[in-house]
């Protein structure tokens, strides 16, 4: 799942446009099973409205649904890029070594060796797995992690910390691969 908005809300999906002219619409759903996101009951908007998903449907990589009040295309592309949000407490807890994206945003990143690395900031499934953003301490800088048991050893949420492992070179300035400038002549 997505990032919290807040510790009580957590985010299950982002509306998407309008499928048809009768105010279906596609949602980008964040729980594990897509349809589940109708499950949860009424969800909020980041603006504080709320929506009640009516009916549910697969889709190609999206469910299609349609919202209480939402009866033709115009209203269902007001709706476009909301991001959706139920209560935690709605949520199943997650199974043993399982975690809602929202319990890791803003962990502390320390090295095996206890080192401070950075903070979590965002987590990511961009088709290959998980990844998680580290702000990186003392730089401007962001780099993605494989949210993998042999890169993240240890995740305590409780303590506000997760351990890494990380492969070689991945907090390196340059990019790998890459020529340096007095290289490339």
């Amino acid at each position: 799942m997505s990032a919290a908005t807040d510790d009580r809300r957590v985010c299950v999906g982002v509306v998407g446009a309008p499928h048809g002219v009768r105010g279906e619409i596609r949602i980008r759903s964040h729980t594990a099973d897509p349809l589940d996101i109708a499950a949860y009951g009424p969800l909020e908007t980041e603006d504080g409205r709320t929506l009640r998903i009516r009916t549910v449907k697969p889709g190609k990589g999206v469910v299609v649904a349609t919202f209480e009040g939402i009866t033709d295309r115009n209203a269902a592309e007001a709706l476009k890029n909301l991001r959706l949000y139920v209560d935690r407490d709605r949520l199943p807890e997650p199974e043993e070594d399982e975690w809602y994206h929202a319990d890791l945003i803003g962990l502390a990143v320390v090295g095996k060796d206890g080192s401070e690395i950075g903070t979590v900031t965002a987590a990511h499934d961009f088709g290959g797995g998980d990844l998680l953003e580290v702000a990186l301490t003392e730089t401007r800088r962001t780099v993605f992690i494989p949210f993998t048991r042999a890169v993240v050893p240890e995740v305590d949420v409780v303590a506000g910390r997760l351990v890494v492992d990380p492969p070689p070179g991945l907090f390196e300035e340059d990019e790998p691969g890459m020529k340096k400038d007095e290289d490339a002549r």
